[in-house]
């Protein structure tokens, strides 16, 4: 397994914060776990929309993925 970079993980949410900024939102590197889940927090809008879910899977998830193949999954926390 190798090891996962908080620069990794950053160089790639760069790509998806111009998409969510322009909805007054963004999205926060928070950690990444033992099991290669990386813990993200949604803010601004992005917090409690009813859309973060898809966002999160259907955008910041699969970005994630495709760049960083060891990545398990992505998890939202508050």
């Amino acid at each position: 397994m190798s090891t996962i970079t908080k620069d990794q993980i950053e160089e790639v949410l760069k790509k998806v914060r111009p998409y969510l900024q322009i909805d007054n939102g963004d999205v926060e590197f928070v950690g990444i776990d033992n099991e290669n889940i990386v813990k993200v927090r949604l803010l601004g809008s992005c917090n409690g929309c009813p859309m973060s879910l898809m966002t999160l899977r259907a955008g910041i998830e699969r970005l994630i993925m495709k760049d960083i193949p060891d990545v398990k999954r992505v998890e939202s926390v508050n």
